[in-house]
């Protein structure tokens, strides 16, 4: 049974009803941070797809979503290329930098993002957003450095708590589902 996740203060509240763009990290928040070889050296990786539409439901309403994520995996480039992601960059070093200028193409400002990051290579970003957000598995440095913390865990729905989070801070929820109910 999941806990609800932690309430929004009114800044935080604030925060996440002023986001246009999210950025997700990869291994332990799209998936659960475990990395499958099989024999032959395959790599495989486990996405939730209540995630992915939570996903959906953000680039619907009209945000920007993407991905940054220190290493490279055609696994990663595929769920982009389904969810129709805004951008993607793999094998980054320096997540801020990149997202930086993904902001500046963009003419949005850091306090525009929320970012969700589990570990300490997200740190700089989370530091820097509008929105820190981290899954409830995330390490405790993360979680100190985050606005919000999902109750779910990465790859087990924190995204798509993220998404509805902004949605309803946005007032964007009711229309962003409205469909579902026709």
């Amino acid at each position: 049974m999941s806990m609800p996740h932690s309430p929004l203060s009114d800044a935080t509240l604030k925060r996440a009803a002023t986001v246009r763009l999210v950025a997700l990290d990869v291994d332990g928040v799209l998936t659960d941070g475990g990395i499958i070889w099989d024999e032959n050296g395959v790599e495989t990786k486990r996405f939730s797809v209540r995630d992915g539409m939570g996903i959906r439901l953000l680039l619907d309403a009209g945000y920007s979503v993407g991905i940054i994520t220190a290493r490279r995996s055609r696994l990663v480039e595929r769920r982009a290329e389904e969810l129709s992601l805004t951008f993607l960059h793999q094998k980054v070093d320096n997540k801020w930098s990149c997202l930086h200028n993904e902001l500046q193409s963009r003419g949005l400002s850091p306090e525009h993002v929320a970012f969700m990051g589990d570990d300490l290579v997200d740190l700089p970003v989370l530091r820097r957003v509008g929105f820190g957000a981290a899954p409830a598995d995330a390490v405790q440095d993360v979680v100190h450095a985050a606005h919000w913390q999902s109750s779910q865990g990465g790859g087990h729905g924190a995204v798509r708590q993220m998404a509805e989070t902004l949605l309803k801070a946005s007032g964007r929820w009711e229309k962003a589902v409205s469909r579902f109910y026709e």
